[in-house]
């Protein structure tokens, strides 16, 4: 480790406060003019910062690059969108965890986590004053592909954090339901086959959300750059980050 590293680490250390390593974080402001900080971790992991609370979804900690939870802040809430490994750790979860920590998360999640509060497609929750949830479908829709997210078991989420909705896809293709998905300042849409979508249908899911910001994630070796070209001309501000 350089000595710089190490002397900004230790500072750190020492004033109680927590390094997150090679996360990207942008900060939005809600209606009121509170900040929100989105810190984006690495494949469909993120953290959402809020009011002094911590948000982190589908934290997972041997997904590459590995990630030292350790070093991050206990959460309050943890959302699970469903229980694929790269997106269910229980190991994350309970280095995250403190007694009072709510876990969000899908049946089959709960079922192999053994602990969590269930929501299926449709429902809400208010998670703290200020900040609300909606969980809605992920699923696939490709005839050879549906066996990986069929449609019902997966959950997406709508946070609505003070006035600023973000919208978090988890794995799904382009589905007719995000017609009715509208309002959302932030998306994180994924793009990698066979699994989520091209990048043509994240486009397309992109138009008919039409968020103010997008944040392609899930990509792995997908190229971003045909993305950006695809939704060229909207007013879509397309942030590309270190989301494999």
């Amino acid at each position: 480790m350089k000595l710089k590293t190490f002397l900004i680490m230790s500072i750190a250390i020492l004033a109680g406060q927590h390094v997150l390593a090679n996360t990207a974080d942008d900060t939005f402001k809600t209606h009121l003019g509170k900040e929100v900080k989105i810190h984006c971790i690495k494949h469909g992991s993120l953290m959402i910062e809020y009011n002094n609370q911590y948000i982190q979804i589908d934290p997972v900690t041997n997904q590459p690059p590995k990630t030292d939870y350790s070093t991050y802040p206990k959460a309050d809430f943890i959302l699970v969108t469903h229980e694929h490994a790269d997106h269910l750790d229980p190991q994350a979860i309970e280095t995250l965890s403190k007694p009072e920590t709510q876990i969000i998360l899908n049946k089959n999640s709960e079922e192999k986590l053994g602990k969590g509060t269930v929501m299926k497609n449709g429902d809400e929750l208010t998670l703290a004053n200020g900040i609300k949830i909606e969980a809605v479908p992920a699923y696939n829709t490709t005839k050879e592909h549906l066996q990986f997210h069929p449609q019902g078991r997966d959950n997406g989420y709508i946070l609505n954090i003070d006035g600023l909705r973000i919208y978090i896809a988890g794995d799904t293709e382009d589905i007719p339901e995000m017609n009715q998905i509208k309002n959302i300042d932030v998306a994180f849409l994924p793009c990698n086959q066979p699994y989520t979508m091209t990048p043509e249908q994240l486009a397309k899911a992109a138009r008919m959300i039409t968020p103010k910001v997008l944040y392609p994630y899930h990509y792995g070796n997908t190229p971003m750059e045909q993305v950006q070209q695809l939704l060229k001309g909207t007013k879509i501000d397309v942030r590309i980050r270190n989301m494999q």
